[in-house]
């Protein structure tokens, strides 16, 4: 754990000192559960407070919150400067040390300085791991696949063979990269699978949550861009491209050959059908239903099964909400008419 004096805080974060910038910072916590030397925030005047209550010394506040007997970093954005600061105190837990003696590792995989393999992982032939990179307990990491520098893969991660991780990659328990895709052709009311032989490339700093699951592309590829953040649960098919900085809350699918765009806002449990497309700077709304082949155009908000401007979908459910006062209403128009 790091420490870090206010005033350097307040230097790495660009923030108003108010009070003793020599107190020393160690940690970070709610108000609730802080300590004297943990670091909190405060967002609103609602949380005043709360915050003031606190055992914590110091804290990041917005514009015009001021804390009685605390010393305050203010800044125009407090979670957003907690979340650095946190990265500074905070050293991320090992997930790995060294080479467990129950890892088996080809001899011709190649390994990076200091790279880190934990108990009864499996790294299969030809497969090359960058500097630094941590692959956690019961991994598998087949056949010439890539993995970047600085990746983290949390216990019983599997990567199949030729997956491609740049860096600095995070992907946690239970997720599947690079499996097939979900592709058959029928004949006669019988399927027949068609080849997934293609590839998945993940760019560097995306992080992929448990039991994600991610297909390679069946005769290309299934790519994801740099800044990706991808939930716990999502699945992801064979041939889609996801753009830089887009997140994907859990339990959304996404069928084969969509295109999604650049910081792309999805929610929970979407279900996207194949070859859509949702241009950059769009959101589509939790629960949304995207039928095939349909586009959602750039910056658009969206919500509802079949998928339509927000602005839209309020104004029919409002009229939804209605129908049992409607009918009522049908019904004695109908009897008087009788």
């Amino acid at each position: 754990m790091a420490k870090l004096t206010c005033e350097e805080l307040a230097r790495l974060l660009n923030a108003r000192l108010h009070g003793d910038g020599g107190v020393v910072v160690t940690g970070i916590a709610a108000p609730e559960d802080a300590g004297s030397e943990d670091l909190i925030y405060v967002e609103a005047v609602k949380h005043k407070e709360r915050a003031e209550k606190s055992a914590a010394r110091c804290a990041i506040v917005a514009k015009g919150v001021k804390l009685k007997g605390k010393i305050t970093l203010t800044v125009a954005q407090p979670k957003l400067a907690f979340a650095k600061a946190a990265e500074k105190l905070i050293a991320p837990s090992r997930i790995a040390e060294g080479r467990h003696a129950t890892a088996v590792i080809d001899a011709s995989a190649r390994l990076g300085e200091g790279v880190a393999v934990g108990p009864y992982a499996v790294i299969e032939a030809d497969v090359t791991i960058g500097a630094k990179t941590e692959i956690g307990a019961f991994c598998f990491v087949g056949h010439g696949a890539k993995i970047g520098e600085e990746c983290r893969l949390f216990p019983r991660v599997d990567l199949y063979a030729g997956a491609r991780l740049a860096n600095r990659v995070t992907v946690h328990s239970g997720a599947v990269i690079g499996g097939d895709g979900f592709g058959y052709v029928v004949d006669e009311g019988r399927y027949t699978k068609f080849p997934q032989v293609g590839t998945v490339e993940i760019s560097d700093d995306v992080e992929i949550g448990s039991n994600a699951t991610i297909a390679r592309g069946s005769l290309g590829k299934t790519r994801i861009d740099r800044g990706v953040k991808l939930d716990n649960m999502v699945h992801v098919a064979h041939n889609v491209h996801i753009g830089e900085d887009t997140v994907i809350a859990a339990q959304t699918g996404i069928s084969g050959s969509c295109e999604i765009g650049d910081h792309v806002i999805i929610g929970g449990q979407v279900g996207i059908a194949d070859r859509c497309t949702i241009e950059s700077g769009s959101v589509v709304g939790a629960q949304a239903g995207i039928p095939t082949g349909k586009k959602i155009r750039a910056g658009e908000t969206v919500w509802g099964t079949p998928a339509r401007p927000l602005a839209r979908f309020k104004r029919q459910y409002a009229w939804f909400e209605r129908l049992p006062e409607l009918a009522e209403r049908l019904r004695e128009i109908e009897e008087k008419g009788t």
